[in-house]
C-alpha cells in the first residue's frame, strides 16, 4: 500500500506545469518593495547575469542569481512584457519565478 502512495506522488510531481493554450507555463512575479511590475503566468523569462544572457522555461531546475542592468523579457499569454532593471535577484523554484528588483 505504501508503494502505491509513493507512485501516486511521483506521478503527480512529473505532471507538466499549468498550461494555457496547451503550452507549459510558470508563475512569474517581478516586484520592488513598493511596486509590482508583473505578476501572472508566463511561458518563459529572459534576463542577463554576470555570465551572460539566459532563459528560464517551465520545469527549470532551482536557480538563484543576481541580474546585471538589463531588460527582463517575459513571454506571457497576452504577448511579451519588457521590464528594465538596474539590479535584481532572480529566484526559480518549482515553476515559480520571483524577481526582486532594486535589491
Amino acid at each position: 500500500m505504501a508503494d502505491e502512495a509513493t507512485k501516486v506522488e511521483e506521478t503527480q510531481a512529473e505532471q507538466p506545469a499549468p498550461a494555457s493554450n496547451g503550452k507549459p507555463s510558470m508563475a512569474i512575479k517581478v516586484y520592488a518593495p513598493f511596486k509590482v511590475y508583473y505578476e501572472g503566468e508566463g511561458y518563459s523569462i529572459s534576463a542577463v547575469n554576470a555570465t551572460g544572457p539566459f532563459d528560464i522555461l517551465p520545469h527549470h531546475h532551482n536557480f538563484i542569481c543576481m541580474l546585471v542592468p538589463c531588460e527582463v523579457v517575459i513571454d506571457t499569454p497576452t504577448g511579451k512584457k519588457n521590464i528594465k532593471v538596474s539590479r535584481a535577484l532572480m529566484h526559480v523554484k518549482a515553476d515559480r519565478v520571483a524577481v526582486f528588483v532594486d535589491v
